[in-house]
């Protein structure tokens, strides 16, 4: 079973983006403008659990089980996710295996694991619905296929509380969403952020020429790329920034240098650097190439 799953994941990069992006389900930031775990119910944090097993079914393909939540190589699986690291194990697990799950959104670290369920490894109280969490034995025994391993961050709860004063202070979304791109830039913001931030339904229209974001923030000196177009990819590995993955952007300021700079990019019949912190920028960067919406394959 171990084996099996590593094979599907040897890195954990897609359980990384199922927890990742479970949260932000759980969230709905772009309906209610929440992102943090303590600004759900208890009600609704109960509610990972069911969406991971879901998420985590639809990622690999798992059939669905005879009488636990599905099948991995052919063997009923229970799958249990606890922030905390007590899994509430139900009597028809008894001697079963269980896929338990552990995630905390505050440290951005995910674990993952099979244990096969005993009455050894179980202690002995029973709750209102008469599950049990495992003792140390229990815990002892998990094999972990991966342990302490880093998903996306974040970024919201991320941001120093003068920084996300800033931005959720603006009135309007597309305020909001710009003010985002100046203290969060030179980092990788995802499209979920982008919506909670904006909290309406076309979100990414804030970003867009045209009146958007990466327009009113250019007069300023900044660039918006977005890790769905190819030029842009290659803007960010020549400017030295977070290269955005699909879906996601970057903001940085730049400054107007010449050909015989090392880091100087040609960029709009110009060549520019990033901006340093000692930079005073006053003048306005230049226009992004013309773009083909096209997967970025980095």
């Amino acid at each position: 079973m171990h084996a099996a799953i590593q094979a599907l994941d040897p890195q954990g990069r897609r359980f990384a983006q199922i927890v990742r992006d479970t949260f932000d389900q759980l969230y709905d930031g772009q309906r209610t403008g929440r992102f943090r775990w303590d600004q759900l119910s208890k009600t609704e944090r109960a509610h990972y659990g069911s969406l991971i097993e879901i998420n985590i079914q639809r990622t690999f393909g798992f059939e669905d089980g005879d009488e636990l939540d599905f099948k991995i190589a052919g063997v009923d699986v229970d799958c249990k996710f606890s922030e905390s690291g007590s899994w509430m194990i139900p009597p028809i697990s008894n001697n079963r295996l269980a896929l338990v799950v552990r995630a905390v959104d505050r440290k951005s670290e995910f674990s993952v694991g099979v244990v096969r369920i005993t009455s050894q490894r179980l202690n002995t109280g029973l709750n209102w619905d008469k599950k049990v969490t495992l003792n140390d034995t229990g815990r002892a025994a998990i094999q972990w296929i991966h342990r302490g391993i880093a998903f996306a961050p974040n970024l919201l709860a991320e941001l120093a509380s003068d920084e996300l004063d800033r931005v959720l202070s603006a009135k309007v979304g597309q305020a909001r969403v710009s003010e985002l791109l100046r203290v969060a830039k030179g980092r990788r913001i995802t499209g979920n952020v982008i919506a909670t931030v904006a909290q309406q339904k076309d979100f990414m229209r804030r970003l867009r020429d045209g009146g958007g974001a990466r327009e009113k923030l250019r007069e300023e000196g900044f660039l918006v790329i977005g890790g769905d177009y190819r030029v842009h990819v290659f803007l960010a590995e020549a400017f030295e920034v977070e290269v955005p993955e699909p879906g996601e952007v970057v903001s940085f300021q730049v400054v107007h240098t010449d050909i015989s700079d090392p880091r100087g990019v040609p960029v709009g019949g110009g060549y520019w650097r990033r901006a340093d912190q000692e930079d005073h920028v006053d003048e306005p960067a230049p226009l992004l190439p013309s773009t083909t919406r096209s997967q970025a394959g980095h």
